[in-house]
């Protein structure tokens, strides 16, 4: 009897242990005011910087046959892309890989270049010098420089230097520089504004306001004041 009592008292002293035990913390574990926070997730990395030997590079391999080796094309229908503003190239060229402004051979040369491309080049061409134009026609250059300065208020034509400043420089991430550009390009896009403002049920794009905004304008100009107007913008220093 004596040794199954002492049996039931050590069994009950060891519950009792073991109850006290599972209820303290561990040793090594931190009071819970002391837990460190969970890590959050790591951010997204900043774009690279961009870096014009590179961008010279893709250039040279995807632009420069049409756009010449330095931005300064030398083919009247190919726009002048030297020292135009980065945030300007960066844009259209995503613009033209979405479809977002429509053209077969540009979409095509735009696809083959990633984001980091895009930058790299235009980061190259802000730092190239542009080669000044000549107006042709001095007929028509009285008329392109009185609707650059002042434009047409009787049809409501806005006067372009509001937008694209007195002597063509653009306003970065805003307005392209225009100064010294190809007539013939310049009259192109125009005529092609004014097209579109023509076809039913378009719009413009509203994530593209400055597209919508020269729709407008082109739409109220006839054939001789977009030449008189392109025509001046390529004298303009």
């Amino acid at each position: 009897m004596k040794l199954h009592a002492f049996l039931l008292m050590a069994a009950s002293l060891a519950a009792t242990v073991t109850t006290a035990l599972a209820q303290q913390p561990a040793a090594n574990a931190a009071p819970a005011d002391q837990v460190a926070p969970a890590q959050p997730a790591a951010a997204a990395q900043a774009p690279a910087k961009p870096d014009p030997a590179l961008g010279e590079q893709r250039f040279t391999a995807v632009c420069a046959a049409c756009h010449g080796a330095d931005g300064n094309s030398a083919i009247p229908a190919n726009p002048k892309l030297a020292a135009q503003h980065p945030e300007y190239i960066v844009k259209q060229l995503q613009e033209y890989k979405a479809g977002k402004r429509p053209n077969a051979i540009m979409q095509g040369f735009a696809a083959q270049l990633s984001d980091a491309d895009m930058r790299n080049i235009a980061v190259w061409l802000d730092r190239q010098k542009a080669k000044p134009g000549f107006a042709r026609d001095k007929q028509l250059v009285a008329t392109g420089e009185r609707i650059w300065r002042g434009g047409l208020p009787d049809r409501q034509i806005a006067a372009c230097a509001g937008c694209h400043s007195p002597n063509g420089a653009g306003i970065p991430a805003q307005y392209p520089r225009l100064s010294g550009q190809h007539a013939d390009y310049t009259a192109a896009q125009l005529v092609k504004f004014r097209t579109a403002a023509n076809v039913p049920n378009v719009k413009g794009d509203s994530a593209r306001p400055n597209s919508v905004q020269m729709m407008q304008i082109a739409s109220r100009m006839t054939d001789q004041e977009i030449r008189a107007v392109s025509d001046y913008v390529a004298g303009l220093r």
